[in-house]
């Protein structure tokens, strides 16, 4: 069992009960998963092999290929094209994923993330420098090119402030602002 588990099982469900007084287990906020995603503006092979290995590396799980669902002119791409790559992280392995990102990763973090809290149960980090991943850093010569980075965090909670209390449970502060 990971540490965060282990950590949220025995302090922060009795901390959130305490709070918001619910009624049933199931409606104690807690993390779903975790997906990361590069977002290729342009389908080459060389962008899309090298994004998926990176996420490789970065979550030691296999990526799966985004294809295009519609046509967009604007950026010239057609149905049916690969646009992305993405990991779907639940489990273990998101659990050893989001240790390393509040610990590793976020204190390294500054102003070159962008965070989006979309409705009241997700949210979304956009990292501009992947190189920020040591595991990236070390090949710096295959990873350089790469775009930017999204990681979205999901929940069950309800409302903003269940969110907020969550997160202020893993002592995620500058999350928040």
């Amino acid at each position: 069992m990971s540490i965060v588990k282990k950590y949220y099982n025995r302090i922060m469900k009795y901390n959130l009960i305490n709070k918001f007084n619910y009624k049933n287990l199931e409606d104690i906020p807690k993390i779903e998963d975790i997906t990361i995603n590069f977002n290729c503006q342009n389908f080459e092979l060389k962008h899309l092999g090298t994004s998926l290995l990176a996420l490789q590396l970065i979550t030691k799980k296999k990526g799966n290929l985004t294809i295009a669902t519609k046509p967009n002119v604007i950026l010239k791409i057609k149905k049916g094209n690969p646009v992305g790559c993405k990991v779907l992280l639940k489990g273990k392995s998101m659990y050893d994923f989001f240790l390393t990102f509040i610990f590793k990763i976020l204190p390294l973090l500054k102003n070159t993330t962008k965070k989006k809290i979309k409705k009241c149960n997700n949210i979304t980090y956009t990292i501009k420098n992947t190189l920020i991943f040591k595991r990236l850093e070390k090949n710096y010569l295959i990873f350089n090119n790469l775009k930017s980075i999204n990681i979205n965090i999901t929940t069950n909670t309800k409302t903003k402030t269940e969110l907020f209390f969550l997160f202020k449970l893993f002592k995620i502060k500058h999350l928040l602002i």
